[in-house]
């Protein structure tokens, strides 16, 4: 003798085959009572977007490196920090530069020394070359001598100049505020010209960077505004550029303001590349039913409503696209306080 099914038991059994289903099978109903205020599903005009999927960079992102090579004898910081621009990162052991230092500037002093002497002279002999007292000749090795001399500071001056330049590599500093998010080295590590020492980025601003054809592509420029994605969050970016990549390629980079840092670089992203319009039907947020991972909406009915699961699209501003499980002229609830 055959055991009837409890109507529990094939309630689930109904839910079940119903989200085993593709498309093309019946959207699964429950029997509900719920009021709420009635909005018609229509077919509307959306526009197209093919869904580009990149990355989420830093704007700016450095590795430092420096141009002597020598010892480390501080890394004032660690992986995570946030610096300021211009904060002390990495020292190298200076004192080879601290000894050329002081032959440079006792180099300057004596050039200065000389200058002096030979302005003095010149005039002197200026004077007397006035007066008649002084050759032509002697007035020119005068003046020669006077040009030698401030030759010798200029070129002493420079020699300073440089050797503070060079000596501001043994200082490493943030070119920028960001946040520290690689360190190379540590104290005694061996510093060479081109080695990276510590990678900064600032992500105040990200970068999205995605690739698509050229047809995608076309009518982009910079400065245009563009739906994007940043993980599972809705965000607007802006145009960087767009450039040929490869063969029959472009690179389209958009912008992001991301000042609370609540978007970690290097996070997965895309962009809403516009190709038209298309036809769709959507429905207020407010009227969705979620439950796990299932998506529903209250669909009206004679003598109240059915809980209809249906598959969804983008959200736009306070509707979303449904992709199956609904039809034009449908009547969706929209549950009283929801708004």
């Amino acid at each position: 003798m055959r055991t009837p099914m409890p109507a529990s038991g094939l309630l689930l059994a109904t839910v079940a085959i119903a989200g085993c289903g593709g498309d093309a099978a019946p959207a699964a109903r429950e029997r509900t009572a719920v009021s709420g205020i009635r909005v018609a599903v229509v077919d509307t005009m959306i526009p197209d977007v093919l869904e580009a999927s990149g990355t989420a960079g830093p704007m700016r992102a450095a590795t430092l490196s420096t141009r002597l090579m020598g010892s480390v004898t501080d890394v004032l910081v660690h992986e995570g920090d946030r610096v300021a621009a211009g904060q002390s990162l990495v020292r190298l052991d200076a004192r080879d530069l601290e000894a050329r230092r002081s032959q440079v500037e006792a180099g300057l002093a004596e050039a200065t020394a000389m200058r002096a002497e030979a302005r003095a002279h010149a005039d002197r002999i200026r004077g007397l070359y006035a007066d008649s007292a002084a050759t032509k000749a002697q007035l020119d090795q005068a003046e020669t001598g006077l040009a030698r001399a401030d030759a010798a500071v200029v070129s002493a001056r420079a020699m300073a100049a440089e050797l503070a330049a060079t000596a501001s590599y043994a200082d490493v500093r943030a070119p920028f505020a960001g946040i520290v998010t690689r360190r190379f080295v540590d104290p005694g590590s061996f510093a060479a010209p081109g080695a990276p020492l510590i990678t900064v980025e600032d992500a105040s601003t990200l970068r999205l960077t995605v690739s698509a054809a050229p047809d995608a592509v076309r009518g982009l420029r910079r400065g245009s505004a563009l739906e994007a994605l940043i993980g599972d969050s809705p965000v607007s970016s802006t145009v960087e550029g767009v450039v040929p990549s490869g063969a029959n390629l472009y690179t389209v980079n958009a912008l992001v303001p991301n000042p609370d840092r609540h978007f970690q670089s290097g996070s997965s992203a895309s962009l809403a590349l516009p190709r038209g319009t298309r036809r769709a039907l959507l429905v207020p947020a407010d009227a969705i039913v979620r439950q796990g991972d299932l998506t529903g909406v209250h669909a009206a009915a004679t003598g109240g409503s059915t809980l209809r699961w249906i598959r969804l699209g983008r959200t736009r501003g306070g509707m979303i696209e449904v992709l199956s499980g609904l039809g034009a002229g449908d009547t969706v609830l929209v549950p009283t306080g929801a708004r």
